[in-house]
């Protein structure tokens, strides 16, 4: 290839190998590569983010199966489209032996009509569908047609894999053009792609043209913000900055600050934090600072964490934003919290104190002649389903953890506590 040709196109991988960051699938033991190998290719539904390599794989699969390849894309290619593609390919079929690969982009946007007029051509075997999509296929692609599909999950290049491939874009660059650029930096490359790799191979390629006739060697961020003419927050995923702004997004919850939670926030989601990274710190802190000031707050946590784990970028952004927003204007307690490490660290000083004998349990005759379970008393055999009983060791009888926190929901457990225990945990 020449050097008018993009340099995306230049690096776009030729075969599994060459690959980045999606070894889950090809490398050694990835179920693409066991799949050429043993020539048993199904239909696949690519589901990914951009820039991924949705479409160099589909590429690449048919390249080493030696089957013929068709394109369309789902925003341009009707059923009539389809149906052509179909015919030809049942007469491919008829030559080869081979089911032709039909290749289809964003087929999310296909409506079911559309997706509809694939089936009958994958029953038959007419075509190998690979369909290639940013959305979730369960909610986007139709039953029968996902149930004779295999999905396939792409996954965003880490931070490593997107350096791996600014130190790859540059030295093609500059073995085309004979010149010895060095990245002094790369986070503002890394930063402005969002972990798309076309992206970043492009940002690369339009940077160091601006600077093919200076004599300028060194690219820092400040250069390449000043090509790309946009306004990034350099957020280094691997450095300290990436622990302080966490920090800064949890303390300001734990604050009751949605505006800095939301700005903390933005300046991750903007970075290319993972998402699920983010989620998953925020139920943390439903249990830890929220508590049982506002119990409903581990249930909108773990619905947050469960829902980003569904609905991938960018709309993740707005369940994030919720969650954060609802946990910043929540009350909030640590008293559970403290109340585990209390009594981990009562547990590391005091050993293994012994279990009372009235709360043992007592499966066999034995264990009951030795009174295992002797005096038990049962709590909903008593008024109010409670009964004044001893449950610690009799070492550490009347040691209390849980302090109940200054909020309403507390208040009253703490009301209801002193009611039943009469001033045993003072």
């Amino acid at each position: 290839m020449n050097s008018s040709t993009p340099l995306a196109e230049q690096l776009r991988p030729k075969n599994l190998d060459q690959v980045l960051g999606q070894e889950h699938l090809t490398g050694k033991t990835g179920t693409i590569r066991k799949m050429l190998e043993n020539d048993a290719l199904n239909s696949l539904i690519f589901w990914g983010p951009p820039g991924t390599g949705k479409t160099t794989l589909a590429e690449i699969i048919s390249e080493h199966s030696g089957r013929k390849f068709y394109k369309l894309s789902a925003v341009s290619s009707g059923v009539k489209d389809v149906r052509d593609v179909i015919e030809d390919a049942k007469k491919q079929n008829l030559f080869s032996g081979k089911s032709p690969i039909l290749f289809i982009d964003e087929i999310h946007r296909f409506n079911k009509s559309q997706q509809d007029s694939l089936l009958h051509a994958v029953e038959k075997g007419w075509i190998v569908l690979i369909g290639a999509t940013t959305e979730n296929p369960s909610f986007e692609v139709v039953s029968a047609l996902l149930s004779r599909s295999q999905v396939y999950v792409l996954k965003s290049l880490s931070y490593e894999k997107l350096e791996e491939l600014a130190e790859i874009s540059l030295n093609k660059f500059n073995e085309i053009h004979q010149k010895k650029f060095i990245l002094k930096d790369k986070e503002a490359f890394i930063q402005y792609s969002g972990g798309d790799a076309r992206k970043l191979i492009n940002s690369v390629e339009l940077v160091l043209s601006q600077f093919l006739n200076s004599k300028k060697i060194e690219i820092k961020n400040e250069d390449v913000l000043s090509v790309l003419q946009e306004t990034m927050a350099i957020y280094d995923k691997n450095g300290e900055q990436h622990y302080d702004i966490i920090s800064a997004f949890i303390k300001s919850i734990r604050g009751s600050d949605p505006n800095a939670a939301v700005y903390w926030l933005a300046r991750m989601l903007v970075g290319g934090e993972d998402v699920k990274f983010i989620a998953r710190r925020l139920l943390i802190l439903a249990a830890e600072d929220v508590g049982l000031a506002n119990p409903n707050a581990l249930q909108i946590a773990n619905n947050c964490f469960q829902a980003v784990n569904v609905i991938g970028n960018p709309e993740s952004r707005i369940i994030l934003s919720e969650c954060a927003v609802y946990l910043a204007v929540s009350p909030k307690s640590n008293s559970t919290y403290k109340a585990i490490d209390e009594a981990i660290s009562l547990v590391k000083k005091s050993g293994n104190l012994p279990v009372p004998l009235h709360l043992r349990n007592a499966p066999t005759k034995l264990m009951k002649n030795l009174d295992y379970g002797k005096d038990y008393q049962y709590a909903h055999s008593y008024e109010g389903n409670f009964v004044q009983a001893e449950f610690l060791p009799e070492d550490i009888s009347g040691t209390k953890f849980y302090n109940p926190g200054n909020n309403s929901t507390e208040k009253k457990i703490k009301e209801d506590l002193e009611k039943k225990w009469k001033g045993k945990y003072l």
